[in-house]
């Protein structure tokens, strides 16, 4: 008797230690080596009903062969998909990964293996890869055209119009007769066709990769997605059908599902000759015996289907392999058999680290080719790391010129593949672009590997950008694994190249490769340097008033985004009122005139200071006197100020009022000079009199008080403290503000998240555990609610709001012993409860800590939080209940507002995103230390495996590091946030022998950044390790204030 016991291992703990990715294997395990000997051909048949030969060692385990099957399909996600053949007695059985081929295919000569989709996951989101979503909809495909997926006209016809779409494009009513009349996607066709045509005009303009992905999106919904009926009888004898899903065993009377038992109410499953026992865990509350018996045709029925479970089981609910059993000395009772291969949470993990490359897929059926790149996606985190190597594939599109060609891997009736060389099939041809006079002309290039910057190349927006001088190319890096991208506006260069991987039947623009963040393109710095900067002063005072200098630059081009970039969009373009207009910039002009003259008088300062005059250097070595100045004139500025905020609230207004000015704004914030959220910039002022207040602090604490400049900073130190104490409750309040229209922006399924009263406090990556086991989900803590969100595969990058949990009356109770997962809590409201495991033990104290704080504010207000969520219906749903939470209506489907609908791009950077992929969290304390930790200047940065260094501008802001050519560039090239990194200083190992060196890693990640002198080394060290690590809760507590507007 065969059977299967779920039982907590130390491996299957949330907090484990991550898989590498590219083996289950233990560490310093090696995988069996490939059989030697006498080679068999084996066809198989694919999903878009091709067929190949593969030849493999006969007596090779069935691994080797569906590895070679991946291989040959550049498939990453291989794991989903399984071989599925008729045994010896005509019954259908996967092909086991672990035994010898020869043994499980009597004659391969006469049997035929199909490769189709063996794990349907809960959510077709966690499919990651364009080419896995496009095998997943074949399989779709060749359901319906079969049978096997049931539902109704309205949702078949649905189905079939995005199927149209993706294989013949855009609607021709003609042509789709033609093309429907050629196809039978279903049976009784004919009675659909009117309705397949009217849906199908629907979807103009609509990808392939987006057709792929709405079919998914549908096809989730219904009942039979992903089934497999294995036809049984119950104790009574009457007829019934077994399935298994992600879910649990399920139990069908025809198509319709009668009972369902989830994973985490199974303790047992085993068979017994044709009997398959289902033993569930102890429940008072529950109708049913113990243990449920099942009758089967036969015992090799009951078998294959015992299999199947325990590979569902193992996929969808363990965190890596399960061990084999050790064997027995004398008796073996019952099946030794185990689920081979990566579990899903492995299989993400992996793709979310990268380590893979992406290679372009044909489609058999479409007119429309596409490469392998969501379209709708540009901004994806969790994208490629292409390796650095002068023999990487590349595209090349110019005008008029031809694509490189090759033979397709489909051509030819049953071309060989040999499982032992991975080299020796073709590869798919490369495609040229449908939209290829788009498309810029270039040659193409591949940059190094470590190379993690996210590019600002928003070209796919429509609009041109204001004609203002620009300062630098376009430039970019398509490595985007764990990394944010900003597509912007503007039109590519000529001669820029184009990375495999990028999508050329995209209206959005990929990243392009850039030459000053590859290792080749960049101009290199010696130790030439080293002797200039010993010629500048080593006084500790000086570079603090070279810090204001250099971050004085910074800010007066954070003015510029206002006062020049946003004042000259909006002149040529009436979309805003004249009221806000007048309350905007005649209130930054002024500014930036007064901080233009502030960073020259600082500027002749340190010229003085540096001995580049003939002055007499010793009256000069001092700032205090300037800042003293300009501090006193900036209180006649002080009107000015106060009306930022004023100005902040009218810009939100004015865009929740009109729908031309918030996408006009939108637009603006997809130009490149926008690099944050259009309404931080209107809070730099107040910003900018937190870091003189800094700066002043640090002079007085250098200086003694017998020096020549301490009573002008202790002066001026008076006049800036009295400014931000005046301004500090308007600051918190304003941060606050702009913090939740910043979240709204990333949310759907939130009709009124900003209102008076409600205050941010933390967001971040939580596992929720529900009947699908441990998903991840994004958190959003205010001061009287909890959201769960889930991320979709969208155009627009936003996270779909599942439920809230009010604070009133919530309790927290600790629940690892409970559920046997690390980190793990329970949420108790009024009206739900939900579990929640943490990444680690540090991010679910903070959570603790947070929630804790959070329910003690609720307590205290007089009354419970507002119902605002606009159509998300609370999760009622607890891990022991028999249906899968979050399931939608089938017969909604036709009215419902699918998540590829043509959406406003949106920005795929946010620190939402960020948060999302590095899997941890950010609170508003965070925020407002962030605020006052911001830094630019000179760097010199190297990557792990390269030689030189390159100098680049950087501006450290928002976690994040901004690279800039030069300070004259009115853009970043391109962006790391540090959400997630480790700071550290180089180990002698290393062989970096340079000074003033800091490490930033990150998984694989790993870059060098080096400063020009002591100071300037610590100061880095201190603003970035405030992103990298948390603040303390003293900190939390002196930041809190009420926050009412």
């Amino acid at each position: 008797m065969g059977e299967i016991e779920q039982r907590p291992t130390p491996g299957s703990r949330l907090g484990a230690p991550e898989n590498s990715g590219i083996s289950t294997l233990e560490r310093g395990q090696k995988p069996p080596p490939t059989p030697s000997g006498k080679l068999v051909s084996i066809k198989i048949q694919m999903l878009d009903d091709t067929q190949e030969a593969f030849e493999v060692p006969q007596r090779a385990p069935g691994k080797v062969l569906l590895d070679a099957v991946c291989n040959h399909l550049n498939l990453v996600e291989g794991d989903y998909f399984g071989l599925e053949f008729p045994d010896h007695k005509k019954i259908t059985v996967w092909l086991d990964l672990l035994k010898p081929i020869v043994k499980q295919i009597r004659r391969p000569k006469h049997v035929v293996v199909k490769f189709v989709v063996k794990f349907f996951p809960p959510d077709h989101t966690q499919l990651q890869e364009e080419l896995t979503r496009y095998l997943f909809a074949l399989q779709v495909k060749q359901d319906l055209a079969q049978g096997r997926l049931t539902c109704n006209d309205t949702s078949a016809a649905l189905l079939i119009s995005h199927i149209v779409q993706s294989e013949i494009g855009d609607f021709d009513e003609a042509l789709d007769r033609e093309h429907l009349a050629k196809n039978k996607y279903i049976p009784q066709q004919d009675a659909l066709e009117d309705k397949i045509v009217e849906f199908h005009h629907n979807h103009i303009g609509q990808t392939p990769a987006e057709s792929d992905f709405q079919l998914l999106e549908i096809a989730r919904r219904l009942e039979m997605y992903g089934i497999r009926l294995h036809p049984a009888k119950d104790r009574e004898g009457t007829k019934i059908n077994l399935a298994v899903a992600n879910t649990g065993i399920l139990v069908f009377q025809g198509f319709t599902k009668i009972n369902a038992f989830n994973w985490a109410k199974v303790r047992k499953l085993s068979f017994k000759r044709k009997r398959f026992l289902i033993k569930l865990r102890p429940d008072a509350n529950s109708a049913y015996q113990d243990t449920l018996e099942f009758l089967m045709a036969s015992r090799d029925f009951c078998k294959s289907f015992w299999k199947i479970c325990v590979e569902h089981h193992a996929f969808f609910r363990l965190f890596e392999e399960p061990k084999p059993k050790p064997k027995p000395v004398l008796f073996s009772r019952g099946s030794s058999f185990r689920f081979s291969g990566r579990t899903q949470k492995q299989v993400l993990d992996y793709v979310k680290e990268g380590g893979h490359k992406k290679v372009q897929f044909e489609r058999k059926h479409s007119k429309i080719h596409s490469i392998r790149s969501l379209a709708s996606q540009p901004t994806e985190l969790n994208s490629e790391v292409l390796e650095q190597s002068q023999q990487s594939a590349s595209l090349t599109f110019g005008e008029g010129a031809e694509s490189p060609g090759g033979q397709s891997c489909r051509q030819g009736k049953e071309p060989k593949v040999s499982a032992g060389e991975p080299g020796s099939h073709p590869s798919p041809a490369p495609r040229r672009s449908p939209a290829g006079n788009k498309q810029a002309d270039g040659a193409a290039s591949a940059p190094t590997e470590e190379e993690e910057e996210v590019v600002k190349d928003r070209t796919q927006q429509s609009k041109p950008q204001p004609p203002q001088p620009s300062t630098g190319s376009l430039t970019g890096s398509p490595h985007l694994s764990e990394l944010s991208v900003n597509s912007q506006g503007g039109v590519a260069p000529a001669n820029v190249t184009l990375s495999p991987n990028l999508s050329p039947d995209t209206k959005q623009a990929s990243p392009l490769i850039s030459p000053l963040l590859n290792d080749q393109a960049c101009p290199r710095t010696d130790d030439e340097d080293e002797g200039r900067r010993k010629r500048f002063p080593t006084d500790k005072a000086y570079f603090i008033a070279k810090e204001v200098s250099i971050t004085e630059r910074t800010y007066l081009k954070d003015l510029e985004v206002i006062t020049s970039w946003f004042q000259s969009t909006v002149s040529k373009e009436d979309a805003m009122p004249e009221a806000l207009k007048s309350l905007i910039f005649p209130n930054f002009e002024p500014l930036h005139k007064f901080h233009t003259n502030f960073l020259k008088e600082i500027e002749q300062r340190l010229a003085l200071w540096e001995g580049r005059s003939n002055a007499q250097i010793r009256d000069y070595q001092r700032i205090g006197d300037v800042m003293l100045k300009n501090i006193q004139g900036m209180k006649h500025l002080a009107a000015h100020l106060w009306k930022h905020s004023e100005a902040l609230e009218a810009l939100e207004n004015g865009i929740k009022s009109s729908r031309r000015l918030e996408n006009f704004c939108r637009d603006f914030e997809l130009q490149k000079v926008c690099y944050l959220p259009l309404n931080t910039f209107l809070l730099r002022p107040l910003h900018r009199l937190m870091h003189y207040k800094q700066v002043l602090e640090r002079l007085c604490k250098h200086h003694p008080p017998s020096h020549a400049d301490f009573r002008d900073c202790r002066a001026a130190l008076a006049e800036i403290t009295e400014m931000v104490a005046q301004l500090h409750g308007t600051m918190i309040k304003m941060e606050n503000f702009q913090k939740l229209h910043e979240l709204k922006k990333d949310l759907i399924g939130i009709d009124n998240l900003v209102v008076p009263g409600r205050e941010f406090i933390r967001l971040g990556s939580l596992s929720k555990l529900s009947g699908k086991g441990l998903q991840q989900r994004m958190f959003f803590l205010f001061n009287d609610v909890l959201l769960y969100t889930s991320r979709g595969l969208t155009a627009s990058n936003q996270f779909k709001v599942h439920g809230q949990l009010p604070l009133y009356g919530m309790t927290i109770e600790d629940s690892e012993d409970e559920w046997g997962v690390p980190h793990c809590l329970t949420l108790r409201g009024q009206r739900q409860s939900i579990i929640v495991a943490a990444s680690s033990r540090s991010e679910m104290e903070k959570w603790v800590e947070d929630i804790q704080m959070a329910i003690d504010l609720a307590e205290k207000s007089s009354s419970p939080a507002p119902e605002f969520l606009a159509s998300s219906p609370p999760d009622n749903k607890s891990p022991d209940e028999a249906t899968a939470a979050d399931q939608e209506s089938e017969d909604d489907l036709s009215a419902s507002r699918t998540s590829l609908e043509r959406q406003a791009p949106h920005r795929g950077n946010t620190m939402v995103h960020v948060c999302w992929h590095r899997n941890t969290s950010v609170s508003m304390v965070d925020f407002s230390i962030a605020v006052e930790n911001q830094l630019s200047g000179n760097l010199l940065r190297k990557f792990k495996n390269s030689n030189g260094w390159q100098k680049l501008w950087v501006v450290f802001t928002n976690f994040c590091l901004f690279f800039y050519k030069s300070h004259q560039d009115n853009h970043p090239l391109a962006s790391l946030p540090l959400l997630g990194y480790s700071l550290t200083i180089p180990s002698e190992s290393e062989n970096i022998q340079k000074d003033y060196v800091f490490k930033l890693h990150f998984k694989s990640h790993v870059y060098y950044f080096r400063a020009e002198s002591e100071y300037t080394f610590e100061r880095w060290m201190e603003v970035i390790r405030s992103a990298t690590s948390s603040a303390s809760r003293p900190h939390v507590l002196s930041h809190k204030e009420s926050l009412v507007y």
